[in-house]
């Protein structure tokens, strides 16, 4: 698992949203990102030692029933609905299917990069998943870019492209400039890219304010984390059959 979850230097401090009205649950109460210049600065966020959790194992996999119910993801009210069904987060696969998968990542993350192929491999064979992708930029200030590049690609139907490309990148924490020019090489209309950027800027950095109170909520640690079904998923999946069997545990328990 990669990163250390809730950077002071990148979020503001998670809200309760629990008695929110429906429409401002999804971050209409705009809050700012703040971002840092210098990574070392980062405070230290608190482990989840004092958490009370039935863990059980699935191969080499650590499954955390972090999930008590489908109404409640975390003990600060927060809804598993809101995570699940933000309307503005990229969702691939079959956007019908029964079972739902959840994915924080990180375009830093050398795991995530290592998921990302089995993850859709699993998710394309399968064919009744419903994939919803969290970005949630943590390690290093140029994460941020990447996930913006990516967000801002969703509004030509290129989220997809744009994040493929950025996964497949091989250098170790990658800079913003090498993102770009990675972008700038794929099939996208780059120029309505950067427009995007600008025009939706309010937007996009608000839904990555809501996936950072989410994963504040669900107590990550790090990239990468899923939601399959009920449960909580820390740390990677590197294999497609490991993502299948856990599907079927998951229908197993839903």
């Amino acid at each position: 698992m990669c990163g250390t979850a809730a950077p002071s230097w990148l979020f503001p401090t998670p809200r309760n949203v629990s008695n929110l009205p429906p429409d401002d649950r999804y971050g209409k109460e705009r809050r700012p990102i703040t971002m840092a210049h210098d990574v070392r600065n980062r405070a230290d966020v608190s482990a989840l030692a004092g958490l009370r959790r039935r863990a059980f194992l699935l191969g080499s996999i650590s499954v955390v029933s972090a999930i008590a119910s489908p109404a409640t993801a975390s003990p600060n009210g927060l809804k598993l609905e809101m995570i699940l069904r933000d309307p503005a987060a990229p969702v691939s696969g079959n956007p019908a299917g029964e079972l739902t998968m959840v994915a924080f990542l990180d375009y830093n993350c050398p795991w995530c990069k290592k998921t990302a192929v089995p993850m859709s491999n699993a998710v394309s064979a399968d064919g009744d998943v419903r994939m919803v992708y969290k970005d949630w930029p943590i390690i290093t200030p140029d994460s941020v870019e990447g996930a913006r590049l990516a967000l801002a690609a969703k509004y030509q139907d290129a989220y997809h492209i744009v994040h493929d490309a950025l996964m497949a990148i091989k250098t170790p924490k990658v800079k913003a400039d090498e993102m770009r020019d990675t972008v700038r090489a794929t099939s996208i209309d780059f120029a309505r890219l950067e427009r995007d950027m600008k025009s939706k800027a309010a937007e996009i950095d608000d839904l990555l304010a809501r996936n950072h109170e989410q994963a504040m909520s669900l107590q990550l640690t790090g990239t990468p984390a899923f939601i399959i079904g009920k449960f909580l998923v820390p740390g990677a999946v590197q294999s497609a059959e490991a993502f299948t069997d856990l599907f079927k545990r998951a229908r197993e328990q839903a």
